[in-house]
């Protein structure tokens, strides 16, 4: 059985609407300082049907406006150099400096905008980190993904496109990742409300059932055809491309966030508006007993922290950088 049948069978089990109750009285302050308790604001109601079925869920209003605001007031912060942990990011972009007042540094000129990228912002800021390891969206992971030892936070990834910048090229996530068991699921946060002209994620029903396919590498997420890989995985899977079903997540508001498979294929068009960000932050986790596998050792982002000093693979993943922060499934 794969992995992904793994999961969709776990939910015809266990789940069949998923439904978990959180608190109303969260939020953030502008002052970048987190309010005590999980930031999540409404109850999640996932439809874990669709879930299994897609490859992914849409839920909205997941998160309230002030905290919204204090987000992109913490990431202009971070994109500017200033960390309330003292720690930095494992990576960001060059960092924005002089003049540039707009958001996420927007000087004005829509021609060769690049799309922003910030891994594991949640160790630089307070505030991130509170929604990165919410319990609450943790243990929403761990049920819908049907994992005995909870959920745990492998990475998070901002991704920040500029008025103008480019599409971001279909891909899986779960390639990228270096552990086992090899499952990932992905919560996506909208930062901005996803109009079309945005360039919303974009996700195509049931590929999360194909076979490996084309893969690609991490140097590719911005070429200029945003399908290529997608097609030729389609093609392999004998599905002719002009068939796929694509869901966009256009008409999400800020706040709400989509769950997918680390096996779903996704991907997003360019920012076509002249003057508006669109801003989101990723959230990938595992299951709670995930431990690196050697193939860590040839990522220039998991070799780092994969291996003691001696050389010798870790036998565990340390909480501190890779919190388990959702519920056991139950038997």
């Amino acid at each position: 059985m794969t992995q992904t049948g793994y999961i969709v069978h776990k939910l015809d089990a266990r789940i069949s609407n998923l439904s978990v109750g959180v608190s109303k009285d969260s939020g953030g302050n502008k002052n970048g300082n987190p309010t005590v308790g999980d930031p999540i604001n409404v109850g999640i109601v996932a439809d874990s049907q669709k879930f299994q079925k897609d490859g992914f869920v849409k839920i909205e209003d997941c998160l309230g406006n002030e905290f919204i605001d204090c987000l992109n007031d913490r990431l202009e912060k971070v994109l500017r150099g200033e960390f309330n942990t003292g720690t930095c990011p494992d990576k960001t972009p060059k960092l924005i400096k002089g003049a540039r007042k707009g958001p996420i540094g927007f000087s004005g000129n829509t021609q060769g905008v690049k799309v922003l990228q910030v891994i594991n912002i949640w160790k630089s800021d307070e505030t991130f980190k509170q929604l990165v390891t919410s319990p609450k969206l943790g243990t929403l992971v761990a049920q819908l993904a049907g994992w005995k030892h909870g959920a745990r936070v492998a990475q998070d990834q901002v991704w920040a496109k500029p008025p103008g910048a480019a599409p971001l090229v279909f891909h899986r996530d779960s390639p990228y990742f270096f552990f086992t068991p090899s499952d990932v699921v992905t919560v996506w946060v909208a930062l901005d409300d996803m109009d079309e002209e945005l360039g919303p994620l974009e996700y195509v029903k049931g590929s999360h059932r194909w076979g490996d396919g084309r893969i690609g590498s991490s140097n590719m997420f911005f070429q200029r055809d945003a399908f290529s890989l997608l097609h030729s995985a389609s093609e392999k899977e004998g599905i002719d491309p002009d068939s796929l079903e694509i869901e966009s997540m256009s008409g999400l508001k800020r706040g709400g966030i989509s769950v997918h498979n680390g096996l779903t294929w996704h991907g997003s068009k360019k920012n076509m508006s002249k003057t508006r960000p669109r801003r989101g932050l990723g959230i990938h986790f595992i299951p709670g007993n995930a431990k690196f596998h050697e193939g860590a050792s040839k990522s220039s982002l998991w070799k780092n922290y994969s291996h003691n000093p001696d050389g010798k693979l870790l036998d565990h993943l340390p909480e501190d950088l890779y919190p388990l922060t959702g519920t056991a499934v139950e038997d």
